[in-house]
């Protein structure tokens, strides 16, 4: 049965709120103030609650709230504890997380505060090179871990701290961790500090809050496992000002209720934010798939139709989505605006076999035979696309228009290239001048901020597209995966029907606002590859 001592629950208390420190904004060098949840939620049970042999009961403590909870400053104090306040000779603490830069947010504000603190400074020495810091009294450290968990076997940890495990691309650094390293430790401690993530039944970020829901609904009995979890229940219900109040401990405290609802206005009619609100905001497990584009916004956007030669000269940036032999290929152009009351204008090319237009349009219950008729969809000659027709249509638009670049995804292209290449005059070296051909990544680096600059400039009334039937087609198909970060990329697979021409022009648009503005948010990716995927890991 286990006991509680109320003298070690203070003891815990008092070296945090004497010896420790705020580190930012109004609060920056006062003394660390708990707030009522982490004193009765988290420091109470977890150190006040023992075994009959007098040590702690609790070897993983696992806190999943919001952000700006609170919970980086708190594992910084658990952090210290660990290190000089637990009584442990030859204490080993870690931060881990993701990598390396996500882990060091619990490092910083442990130096500051050991910096901060007359005691703590004249006792621990921090040494920011490596990320470290010394208790040479007690032959104790605490360090900041990277990522590479080859390099982690051996460890003899007596309390790890793992940031946003939602983060965590595979299982193999917690495992290394935590899984074996308690045997020469009488009380190891685990602390996890993490928000909501996305819901993939093989991160170990889900199944690790899968496993602590489970313990904290009384399913599973584990008497090692202290889950603390502040988190809006009903999805459903997200507009609703009463389920963040109960979602947010730290409201009221660290912020306030119109930070959350200044918040909400940004992402309400943004469905590539949402997601971001319910994670960060509400503490919600989401799909990882955002499945609405701002379709109303869009037809506002279509404006008169557009007519080419009124374009003619004008610079632009283009974007070439290949398809296999029987589906759509797709030619974006983008045009910049010239002056602030100029809009971005979308032109779009799209080309079928002949042989398989009837047949798609039977089975798909797509109008591709009217849009055929109404020279929307081009066609090529036989039952798999004629790619030297794609290659004259650019070389007559590029004789018409200033194009700067084309952006193209390197599967299936090489042909086409060459013959880009020795047709038209495209250059595959940025060294050389003259129009380039750009290789485009498909993964989230290259697609997401494209993608996000697109619903954006729809929902801001800045783009052009004339009506385009068969692009807003492939918008009102589009699905975007979107990782723990928030970041989206277009999911083919996911898609209903096909998102090709609108995956040509967000490529399109990523290089016309790389080359356009100087300030621009996106990386410049001038012969970027293929991005990495957040992989899906092992079964637990």
């Amino acid at each position: 049965m286990p006991i509680f001592s109320q003298s070690k629950a203070d003891h815990a208390i008092e070296f945090i709120e004497t010896l420790c420190s705020h580190v930012k904004g109004r609060w920056a060098k006062k003394p660390f103030r708990l707030m009522d949840w982490q004193i009765k939620d988290v420091i109470v049970p977890a150190f006040g609650t023992l075994k009959e042999n007098g040590k702690r009961q609790y070897r993983i403590v696992y806190i999943e709230v919001p952000k700006k909870c609170g919970k980086s400053e708190l594992a910084s104090c658990f952090a210290l504890y660990g290190l000089c306040g637990d009584g442990e000779h030859g204490a080993e603490v870690y931060s881990a997380a993701g990598d390396r830069d996500q882990a060091s947010l619990v490092y910083f504000p442990a130096a500051e505060m050991v910096r901060t603190h007359p005691t703590l400074r004249k006792r621990l020495t921090v040494i920011d090179s490596r990320k470290r810091i010394v208790d040479h009294q007690t032959a104790s450290f605490y360090q900041v871990l990277s990522s590479e968990t080859y390099t982690k076997h051996g460890l003899n940890p007596s309390m790890i701290i793992f940031d946003e495990l939602h983060a965590q691309p595979t299982r193999e650094l917690w495992d290394v961790l935590t899984v074996g390293t308690d045997i020469a430790r009488e009380q190891q401690m685990i602390v996890v500090i993490t928000t909501a993530g996305i819901r993939d039944p093989e991160s170990i970020g889900w199944k690790i809050h899968k496993y602590a829901k489970d313990v904290k609904d009384g399913i599973i009995k584990d008497e090692t496992f202290l889950p603390v979890i502040y988190a809006a229940e009903d999805e459903e219900d997200w507009e609703n000002e009463q389920i963040w109040i109960g979602a947010n401990p730290s409201l009221g405290h660290i912020f306030d209720i119109e930070n959350l609802r200044h918040h909400y206005q940004e992402v309400k009619n943004r469905p590539d934010e949402v997601n971001n609100f319910l994670r960060f905001r509400l503490n919600i497990w989401t799909s990882g798939l955002i499945e609405a584009f701002p379709m109303k916004a869009w037809q506002a956007c279509t404006g008169l139709p557009i007519v080419e030669k009124r374009l003619k000269g004008r610079k632009c940036y283009g974007g070439l989505d290949l398809a296999s032999v029987s589906d759509i290929t797709s030619f974006s152009l983008v045009f910049p605006p010239d002056d602030i009351n100029q809009k971005y204008t979308i032109l779009v090319w799209n080309w079928l076999p002949e042989d398989v237009i009837h047949e798609r349009t039977m089975k798909d219950s797509v109008p591709y035979e009217a849009w055929v008729k109404q020279k929307w969809i081009q066609t090529t000659p036989g039952n798999a696309t004629d790619y030297n027709f794609i290659v004259q249509k650019i070389k007559q638009l590029s004789n018409l228009f200033d194009i700067q670049e084309i952006a193209f995804d390197r599967w299936g292209s090489p042909l086409i290239i060459n013959d880009l290449v020795n047709e038209c005059g495209f250059q595959v070296d940025i060294k050389v001048p003259g129009p380039h051909l750009i290789q485009f990544g498909q993964g989230f680096k290259s697609m997401s901020p494209p993608s996000k600059e697109l619903i954006r400039l729809t929902l801001e009334q800045k783009i052009w597209h004339g009506g385009n039937p068969v692009l807003t087609w492939a918008v009102n198909n589009i699905v975007f995966s979107q990782d723990a970060a928030g970041n989206l990329k277009p999911d083919k697979g996911k898609s209903s029907e096909k998102i090709d021409p609108v995956v040509a022009t967000i490529m399109a648009l990523a290089r016309a606002t790389v080359k356009e503005s100087g300030t621009s948010i996106f990386e410049d990716l001038s012969g970027f590859g293929d991005d990495a995927e957040v992989p899906h890991v092992p079964t637990f």
